[in-house]
């Protein structure tokens, strides 16, 4: 009775440290595919007020907000922030003043999107950002 009782504490054991190493493998593998190098620190040019249309196209929440606040840490200056029904799996920085350059700062900003030229005189607008669902927004400090 007594070799009986040791032998189920023993497979007890053994299955409860299974477990616990089969959830730290698989916690590891879920986030492994999530982490990024941070944006590099770029920011606006000197002297100059690029203006920003930041848009979620994506369905998570909060997003052209994050990216606004990071945006504006880096000088450029966001005059809206909305969301689209154009939903996009990835970010896309649009041109809209046929400044390229100031587009591929913003993309560059982001940590990496595609640019492309869509000039619209009709906006008040030098770059419009549409987030796509694999932008993270990097790490900040906490804004009250």
């Amino acid at each position: 009775m007594e070799r009986r009782a040791l032998r189920r504490a023993v497979t007890a054991a053994l299955a409860l440290v299974l477990v616990a190493a089969v959830l730290v493998t698989r916690s590891t593998v879920r986030h492994r595919g999530r982490s990024r190098p941070p944006p590099p620190d770029v920011n606006a040019p000197a002297e100059t007020r690029v203006r920003v249309q930041v848009l979620n196209a994506t369905t998570i929440r909060g997003l052209a907000r994050r990216a606004a606040m990071h945006l504006r840490d880096r000088g450029f200056d966001v005059v809206e922030m909305g969301t689209t029904s154009e939903l996009q799996d990835s970010t896309l920085v649009l041109d809209r003043s046929g400044h390229d350059a100031w587009a591929r700062r913003v993309a560059d900003a982001l940590g990496g999107a595609r640019v492309e030229s869509r000039p619209d005189s009709s906006r008040y607008l030098d770059v419009t950002v549409l987030l796509g669902r694999s932008w993270r927004p990097p790490p900040q400090a906490l804004y009250p």
